[in-house]
């Protein structure tokens, strides 16, 4: 589904309809937010539902769910969430489809699964994934959407008052320019983190790094190519910030390799790219690296704020989730009741499985007007 909004993910869109690029940034972003979501019904008629990190052409993870994997599941039973992962994830993995569309279109199936698992049995997520160490999940500001540094302190200042205390900025304009902005930003008394969304080479990001570090940021993420495992291990040996990698990444068998080479020291799982198993996979092997996890999330709307919420709880070695204001309003007018919580932080939802329920007659409205 395709939902249209007065600001795009972090910012204003620069067309009302298709996919555009923003400079100096590489991916390609759309004017709407755009998703997955799957349903998965009982023959009782006990509904779970899942959703997956689809930015950009939902259709193609979907029709992974329609083809591939929705007809394997047909007459299983739903509870045996973790064989049914075991499956489902063999299906085309001497393809090397472990990772991309069919890894987006396992995550929805998989929280769906937990979800009708948790409503069979009356319980939460988290408490199926062996309980919650906390009821309260810490979260950073994702985001200030302001064209310049003034605007930008503004709006921090905001949000330090409405409770927040930790900020992430989106930057990679330049070491100087985005080492300006940390300052201007700092000044509301927020920890700030920057998102470099990829564009420094080693040299770049290492000065960065070390502006940031006296600066006590809390961490740099995404600073170099996201293929150069070995960039970011030297990045990693001369930085003291932590360094933050794992969007790009859907299983644990990537986390293994960029967590044995040290390239990392921040790890960033998506439960809408990694599902509710494999997440829970990735943070023990993070945590036997002594890597703290800390759940990326942009786009995902109330399926998968709520199961990233459930993990987050459930992770011994979280540091922090990421609130993402804008995407958070859209998320919850796909849902009967919004889900409570905001810039000082998310309860855990209540009640089994995910804890939300999601409106059928809005999705619908959604679909036609989309």
């Amino acid at each position: 589904m395709k939902i249209r909004h007065d600001a795009a993910y972090l910012g204003t869109p620069a067309r009302e309809d298709g996919y555009f690029v923003r400079p100096p940034w590489r991916s390609l972003y759309s004017a709407r937010f755009e998703t997955l979501l799957v349903a998965i019904t009982c023959d009782d008629g006990v509904t779970g539902w899942g959703e997956a990190l689809a930015p950009v052409a939902p259709e193609v993870p979907a029709a992974i769910v329609e083809r591939l994997l929705a007809p394997v599941l047909i007459g299983e039973d739903p509870t045996r969430v973790r064989p049914l992962w075991d499956r489902l994830s063999g299906l085309m993995r001497e393809r090397g489809h472990l990772t991309g569309h069919q890894a987006d279109a396992l995550a929805a199936v998989d929280i769906a699964l937990w979800d009708l698992t948790g409503k069979i049995t009356g319980l939460g997520v988290a408490e199926l994934l062996g309980g919650a160490f906390t009821r309260e999940v810490p979260v950073y500001v994702s985001g200030l959407p302001r064209p310049t540094d003034t605007e930008r302190a503004a709006l921090a200042a905001e949000w330090a008052a409405k409770g927040a205390s930790m900020v992430k900025l989106h930057l990679g304009h330049g070491v100087e320019e985005d080492l300006a902005t940390v300052d201007a930003v700092a000044a509301s008394g927020l920890k700030v983190a920057v998102d470099a969304h990829w564009v420094y080479d080693v040299p770049a990001a290492a000065r960065l790094a070390r502006g940031l570090a006296e600066r006590g940021a809390l961490f740099l993420e995404a600073p170099l190519q996201p293929e150069d495992v070995e960039g970011h291990r030297e990045l990693v040996r001369r930085a003291e910030v932590p360094i933050a990698v794992g969007e790009t990444l859907r299983n644990r068998y990537e986390f293994a390799h960029w967590l044995s080479r040290r390239a990392l020291g921040l790890a960033q799982p998506d439960v809408g790219r990694t599902g509710i198993t494999e997440l829970m996979a990735i943070a023990e092997l993070a945590a036997a690296h002594h890597v703290p996890v800390a759940p990326h999330h942009s786009t995902g709307l109330g399926v998968a704020l709520a199961a990233g919420l459930h993990v987050s709880a459930a992770l011994g070695n979280l540091a922090f989730f990421e609130y993402q204001p804008t995407t958070c309003e859209v998320a919850d007018t796909i849902l009967t009741s919004p889900l409570p919580g905001g810039p000082a932080g998310f309860p855990l939802p209540p009640g089994p499985g995910l804890g939300v329920e999601v409106d059928l007659d809005t999705i619908t409205t959604m679909m036609k007007e989309s």
